[in-house]
């Protein structure tokens, strides 16, 4: 009952449109009052939240990203790979899903690569013939593999506070991230078989092959020094993202020549007032999350899954359900924040891997950026598109069936995340 209730109130305070970082430390604090523990744990918790090392990770995958959004990065490997695929069947589809990947395997951000590549792909798309609505479901499903394939902000936000490793994570995020790129690019091919025949561009010439991917060579190897740095163990995830940053400036700067004093100032203002609200969000968690331990709610829903979830498939029916109708309501990190603590301990009694679990958590997440009505990605879609809301919506329910495959492949084969982590 006191689980029911405490829910009951956290979505009332969200749906009255109470900030989540307000709302969390707000419930978190009160249930530390009524429970007659020391309201002294609230900034405690916060300190020693604020003060985590890996944190540091957030501002600076945020600055990287931006930098490249305002330098135009996206347009450059967007040309790049529509000059070898566009040919194809659904080419421009395929080279825009691949686009969303390159750029994703250097941001860390969803809305990021959503935008970047967004904003040159789909007029290229539209005019090309291509169906508005799948359009916009696509871009605004391809911005997801910001958050799965390496490196993830959510990822690095999971790790922290369960104190799992965050390169076990981020490389467990491999295979399931490519797995999606795959099913996206088959049903993008699809797609223009049966029903855009006609979208189908013509080959570039081999020279513009070559001139184009020079143009975007330097941020092919910024994705590469990130995760090939990470992979080898040469920095950790924080030092990847000040080493990735400190890259982008001189691509950016000294190679592409197309980032302003202007535009610099923009992309930190921009990646300041973002990092505050995860922080905040972060903190406000952190609050809530010390309250419900202390209530011994994990221990409790632990209990009630081992006297009536007997299975772990049932249990990952159950998770993914709640997860999905959870996504119509919150936004993907508030997802993480709030449901690990109460899940984790339950899956892990069942035998899930933590990393596994982690895995599946973004998985599931990511659904939540594309469902309405506060699936971040479809807001960025509507505004750089200038579509209907409705539109975008409805163009994103194959990519989100897509997505709930790829969790049920994750299941069946769980070395889909943890073969390159643990096993290669």
């Amino acid at each position: 009952m006191t689980v029911v209730i405490i829910l009951a109130s956290l979505f009332t305070l969200l749906l009255a449109r109470v900030p989540v970082a307000l709302a969390l430390g707000a419930m978190g604090l009160g249930m530390l009052v009524i429970g007659g523990f020391s309201p002294l744990m609230a900034p405690q918790a916060i300190l020693s939240t604020l003060d985590g090392f890996i944190l540091l990770a957030v501002p600076l995958f945020l600055l990287m990203s931006n930098v490249l959004l305002k330098a135009g990065v996206g347009a450059d490997l967007f040309n790049a790979v529509n000059a070898w695929v566009g040919h194809w069947p659904g080419g421009l589809a395929v080279a825009t899903i691949l686009s969303c990947g390159v750029f994703a395997a250097i941001s860390g951000s969803s809305v990021a690569t959503a935008a970047t590549i967004g904003t040159v792909a789909i007029p290229e798309m539209i005019n090309r013939g291509y169906d508005r609505r799948f359009v916009y479901g696509l871009l605004a499903a391809g911005g997801t593999l910001g958050i799965l394939i390496p490196p993830s902000i959510p990822m690095i936000v999971y790790g922290f506070i369960t104190e799992e490793s965050v390169i076990a994570l981020f490389l467990a995020g491999v295979g399931p991230g490519l797995a999606l790129v795959a099913l996206f690019v088959v049903f993008s091919m699809l797609h223009a078989r049966f029903f855009q025949p006609n979208a189908t561009g013509k080959k570039t010439p081999r020279a513009d092959r070559w001139r184009l991917t020079r143009r975007a060579f330097p941020s092919l190897l910024l994705a590469m020094l990130i995760i090939g740095g990470i992979y080898s163990g040469a920095f950790t995830p924080t030092e990847a993202a000040a080493v990735g940053f400190a890259a982008a400036l001189v691509i950016v700067i000294f190679f592409l020549r197309t980032l302003s004093f202007a535009d610099f100032c923009a992309a930190a203002f921009e990646a300041m007032v973002t990092t505050v609200a995860i922080l905040l969000i972060v903190a406000g968690a952190k609050i809530f999350g010390k309250a419900i331990a202390l209530y011994r709610i994990p221990q409790d829903i632990s209990m009630f899954i081992g006297d009536h979830i007997h299975t772990p498939l049932a249990f990952i029916l159950v998770v993914s359900a709640v997860l999905l109708l959870m996504g119509l309501v919150f936004e993907a990190l508030s997802m993480v924040l709030i449901m690990t603590p109460v899940l984790l301990p339950a899956a892990m009694s069942l035998g899930f891997d933590p990393i596994w679990f982690g895995i599946y958590m973004v998985i599931m997440v990511e659904c939540a950026l594309i469902t309405p009505p506060v699936g971040l990605n479809l807001y960025v879609i509507q505004s750089v598109a200038n579509a209907s809301l409705g539109d975008v919506s409805r163009g994103v329910w194959p990519f989100l069936l897509l997505m709930v495959l790829t969790v049920v492949l994750l299941y069946l084969w769980t070395d889909l995340a943890l073969y390159i982590p643990f096993k290669l």
